[in-house]
Formats: C-alpha cells, sequence, structure tokens
C-alpha cells in the first residue's frame, strides 16, 4: 500500500461515514471548547491538541473539501480545504487512539449535542481500513481471530478456570447446554484476571433457579473490531455470538460487567447483523436487578465497609443502566457513598475504548486516571470501590497502584454474591 493510497483509502471511509447526522455536526460546532472542560484527557494535561472536537479534524478536512454544501465550486476556486494526507493521518492517529475513551462525556455539555465518541467510532473507521492502527490493537485483533480472545484466552483456559470455580463453589457449570434460559459470555479480563465472577455466577444463578450455560465456542464478549473501527471484525466477532446463542437456542444473552461489550451486542449488534436476534440481550446487572427485586436472590449481612461506585461510561453514560447498580449496593452495602459528579457525569477510568490494549496509551492513560484518583480522595474513610466493569477494574487496579493508594476494587456481581442470604 503507498502513501497516496493510505490516504485515499481513509478519506474514502470517511466519507462513507460522514452520514447526515455525522455532516450536521461539522456544520453545527461553534469552536466554544467547552468539550475540552469535560475531557479528563485535556483536564489532566492541559494540552489543547486534547480538545475532543480536535481529535475529528482529519474527517472534518475531507467532509469540507469533498461533501459539504459547495464543495465542488469552492474546490473549482481553490476555497476547498487541502487533501489529507497520509502524513496529516499519522500526526492524528495517536488522538485518535490514544487520546479518546468514546466515553461520551463531552456531548453532554456541547451546546450543540455533537456526539463526539460515536463521530470517533466512525473515523476510526477510515483508520482501520488504511491499516493505520496502533500495534496493540493489532496483535489483539490477531489473538482474536487465532482463539476469539483479544489476550489469547483458548477454551481449555476457560474450562480450567470453570474447574477451579467450580470447586471453590461446589457447583456445577454448565457449558453448551441446549435449551438454556441464559447463555453469558465474559471478558478476557474476567476470565484470566477476576476468574471468581464464575463463581459468583453459579452461586447466585444457583440460588435463584435460574437455567444458564456458556458456549464453548463463543464465550468472549470483548469486541475488538469495535475498539479499532473495523466493521467486518466487529460483524464477525459479533456473528460468533449470534450463532453460538440461536444454536443453543437461549432466550436471552447475558451481557457481562465491561463497558462496550454491551453497547457492542445490545446497541450497535442489531444494526451490524442486519437483523433482530432471536434472543434478548440482558447486562448481567439488570439481571440481578430483576432477580433481586423477584426476591430470588434475597440480600443477607450487609458489607460494612464504606464503598463508592465506578460509573463504566457504557454502561451509564451511554448504556442507561443508572439506577440498578444503586439499588443493588444499597442491598448489599451498609455504607455506601456516591463520589462527586457520580451518575451520568462520572469521569471514565481512562482506559476505555481500546486504550487499556493500547500499551503506547500507557502515560496518558495513567494522566487520565487523577481525575477519577480525585473524586476517591474526595471521599473520607473510603475503604473500597465498586467497579462493575472488568476492564475498569484493570485500570482502577494499575491506578491506584501508581498513586499508592489503598482501595480495595470489588466487581459487582462478587459483592452481591458475597452478601447473598444463602440460608
Amino acid at each position: 500500500m503507498n502513501v497516496q493510497n493510505k490516504a485515499d483509502i481513509a478519506v474514502a471511509k470517511f466519507l462513507e461515514h460522514t452520514d447526515a447526522e455525522a455532516a450536521s455536526f461539522f456544520e453545527a460546532c461553534v469552536h466554544c471548547g467547552e468539550c475540552a472542560q469535560a475531557c479528563h484527557f485535556y483536564l489532566n494535561t492541559n494540552d489543547p491538541k486534547y480538545t475532543p472536537i480536535n481529535k475529528l479534524k482529519p474527517m472534518e478536512r475531507a467532509y469540507k473539501r469533498h461533501k459539504a454544501p459547495f464543495s465542488t465550486l469552492k474546490r473549482m476556486l481553490g476555497l476547498a480545504p487541502s487533501e489529507v494526507t497520509e502524513a496529516e493521518l499519522l500526526e492524528w492517529e495517536p488522538l485518535v487512539y490514544d487520546s479518546c475513551n468514546m466515553c461520551g462525556r463531552c456531548t453532554l455539555v456541547c451546546p450543540m449535542g455533537i456526539d463526539i465518541a460515536g463521530t470517533i467510532r466512525k473515523m476510526r473507521e477510515g483508520y482501520a481500513a488504511a491499516d493505520i492502527v496502533p500495534e496493540g490493537l493489532k496483535s489483539a485483533a490477531e489473538y482474536v481471530k487465532k482463539t476469539t480472545s483479544p489476550m489469547g484466552v483458548t477454551i481449555k483456559a476457560l474450562k480450567a478456570q470453570i474447574a477451579h470455580q467450580e470447586e471453590a463453589t461446589g457447583i456445577k457449570i454448565d457449558v453448551d447446554k441446549h435449551g438454556a434460559d441464559y447463555m453469558a459470555i465474559f471478558s478476557s479480563m474476567e476470565i484470566m484476571g477476576y476468574p471468581e465472577v464464575l463463581g459468583a455466577y453459579a452461586k447466585l444463578f444457583k440460588k435463584a433457579g435460574l437455567s444458564w450455560t456458556i458456549s464453548s465456542v463463543a464465550y468472549e464478549a470483548t469486541n475488538v473490531g469495535v475498539q479499532i473501527g473495523s466493521a467486518p471484525l466487529a460483524k464477525e466477532i459479533l456473528t460468533r455470538v449470534v450463532d453460538a446463542a440461536e444454536a443453543l437456542e437461549v432466550k436471552h444473552v447475558i451481557s457481562p460487567e465491561c463497558g462496550h461489550a454491551y453497547g457492542a451486542i445490545r446497541w450497535a449488534g442489531p444494526n451490524m447483523m442486519g437483523r433482530q436476534f432471536k434472543f434478548e440481550v440482558v447486562h448481567i446487572i439488570e439481571v440481578l436487578d430483576q432477580l433481586r427485586r423477584e426476591g430470588r436472590i434475597p440480600a443477607g449481612k450487609k458489607d460494612s465497609r464504606r464503598m463508592t461506585l465506578h460509573d463504566p461510561c457504557q454502561i451509564v453514560r451511554r448504556g442507561g443502566l443508572l439506577k440498578e447498580p444503586r439499588s443493588l449496593l444499597d442491598a448489599a452495602c451498609s455504607d455506601f457513598i456516591e463520589m462527586k459528579g457520580a451518575g451520568i457525569t462520572n469521569f471514565c477510568c481512562g482506559g476505555g475504548g481500546g486504550v487499556s490494549a493500547n500499551p503506547r496509551a500507557e502515560e496518558l492513560k495513567a494522566a487520565a486516571f487523577n481525575s477519577k484518583a480525585g473524586q476517591l480522595n474526595g471521599i473520607d474513610g473510603l475503604e473500597a470501590v465498586v467497579v462493575p466493569c472488568g476492564n475498569c477494574r484493570g485500570v482502577f487496579e494499575d491506578g491506584l497502584d501508581d498513586q499508592d493508594m489503598e482501595l480495595e476494587v470489588i466487581g459487582l456481581a462478587e459483592l452481591v454474591a458475597e452478601t447473598l442470604d444463602d440460608t
């Protein structure tokens, strides 16, 4: 692929994804800079290049040269912006992949309602098509093609983790059970970093009398195609889950405590597949909240530690699950306290949108975590933080270690299981 072809490919894809919505965003921006004040990357560096709307410049340039009103006339008169070059694409690539978690916080303050996160996702399609992608994400994609997992987790490794949790809980976990009501999928981070979540599901679902299973061919929830910006890869990954769920004839697929995985299968999934699924997608938080309200997983003795809750962006701000985790926490913790800015305005951990899978962005990710550390430090006597996202948990553990902060990081499902009334 030569220099010109890379730029041509990226620009063609930019234009393909500059639909009416994206075009209206480019026309609507009044360059007020409000989005900068919402972005944790800008706030922790004070570098204007991290202003969210600035990250869209190459795609905006392509639109204004080729697709905007009177662009043909402006090109004839020499008034249109110049063509986007590969050098400019390479210059912007760290902004597109390292300094945007696609968290959507900037959209909350934009007076024009510009969805910068969604447009970054479209812009990444151009970068992926031109093969201008960070090496870390490329490696993750290769692992997915070989093993279905971005961390290279094989079914053998998963079954080993299942066996450990079966031994720890004394509860059998079914694999490939045909006709189960629910099929659970997990992120690689959960399987290898927090395998106790498997045991928590087993304990909670047995108490509730819920029929569930795990697929041996579609156990991975992470969709690296969405993170990179490759629609073909995203669809390929999604198809594995859809085909497995429909072959097992389950009624529901449970999306795990993972932010972008929820959006990828719940909201974007049917559009990627071009049809409705033969099952319903539900988040594990929704499942647990419903089971708790139905009295099927009654709460026992509450955890007495002072705890707060991190709101994963794709689950809460962009996914709408605001009340459910708080309801579960209220029943499981006697000293739950909200951090300042909690809810839909909460700060991202800094690792979403593929950033945590991109080693090159490590220093910037650590800087962005300062915003979250500030929220945690604002709570006197805090002992633990509940983080209902496997990716966020890893970022939290690294960030807290970097800042010498002594806090336990807990998954929500595990906390609910630990405080379950199992009498």
